[in-house]
């Protein structure tokens, strides 16, 4: 089995940029960036162990508890389970479990959701009101176009599947440290995808007999120490892993008018509307082609990609 690591491209870290500066400066560019010295309350200095566990007490929260690191979507390779909010800061800060489910190095994971996940988005003044407060969001947008903001807590040495999500968001490392990997929207043909994510779960160690495409894909990379923001535009693709126990806030906010999004999508994850008509058109399109012999269904197929890329691919390079 022939294996490859790829060679990765360092993101730019900028101190103490200001709304004006990233507005007019590093938001037009439309690529990623790590921020630092920005001002975020005191969540960086109050959020230990113990203030989490006693500030939100006992509530319920529901987690992700994997027996292997790499958690992977598509496969599910994880479990949901419901602990009190005290008792799973704890276990999630330990490296052994006296208590566990699966194994007694499982990792666990919490991304908060809303109330109603079929409905309500993640918000921290909601379902953490008490955390809430000691964190200063930076208002690099409008608040109009504030979409949600998920709190987050990893165990250490946990990797998170690479995906991208249709909004822009800040990742926000509150404690800990992590490392993220990301791809351009560009390298998508590379990244063997399904839906939004990514099949080649191990990105430092990628099977290349099985995904020999993905050398091709550019690998940007960071390390995210406590109090830097990380700036995600939508499409790009992240995978993230916790390098120790950490807590984190994804802020989410609009790009697009509010009326290009699907309005069920309460995870910031479901495509625009128009490019869900499009992929649906596509299939249609793909389907009628089917009528045909394979050497005209090959023939039309290839005509199909040159009319895309005519109309449809940017002509620049960056």
């Amino acid at each position: 089995m022939e294996r490859r690591e790829q060679r990765a491209e360092a993101l730019e870290r900028l101190d103490r940029v200001t709304r004006e500066r990233f507005l007019r400066d590093i938001y037009p560019r439309r690529k990623p960036v790590v921020l630092t010295g920005l001002e975020l309350g005191t969540c960086t200095t109050k959020w230990t162990i113990d203030y989490l566990s006693q500030a939100e007490g006992s509530k319920e929260v529901k987690i992700h508890v994997s027996a292997v690191p790499q958690m992977d979507f598509l496969s599910k390779n994880f479990v949901y389970r419901t602990l009190p909010f005290d008792a799973f800061v704890r276990r999630a800060a330990e490296v052994k479990h006296k208590e566990y489910f699966l194994t007694e190095d499982e990792k666990y994971y919490l991304r908060s959701v809303g109330e109603d996940v079929r409905k309500d988005i993640a918000d921290i003044r909601k379902q953490f009101p008490i955390l809430a407060e000691d964190v200063h969001i930076p208002e690099y947008f409008e608040k109009e176009q504030f979409f949600s903001s998920v709190f987050r807590i990893s165990s250490a040495g946990l990797q998170l599947w690479t995906h991208y999500d249709v909004m822009d968001n800040f990742l926000i490392q509150v404690t800990g440290r992590k490392r993220v990997v990301l791809y351009s929207p560009r390298d998508a043909p590379y990244l063997y995808l399904s839906g939004t994510k990514s099949e080649v779960l191990d990105v430092d160690n990628p099977d290349m007999e099985k995904y020999p495409l993905f050398v091709k894909a550019k690998r940007y990379e960071c390390v995210l120490e406590a109090g830097d923001v990380l700036f995600i535009p939508a499409l790009w693709f992240h995978n993230v892993i916790s390098e120790e126990f950490g807590v984190a806030l994804n802020v989410f906010w609009k790009h697009l008018p509010a009326e290009s999004y699907d309005k069920t999508d309460t995870y910031g994850n479901k495509d625009p509307m128009a490019a869900s008509r499009a992929i649906q058109i596509l299939d249609r399109a793909l389907k009628t082609l089917e009528e045909l012999p394979e050497e005209y269904r090959d023939f039309y197929a290839r005509r199909m990609v040159l009319r895309i890329q005519e109309k449809a691919y940017r002509n620049d390079c960056g």
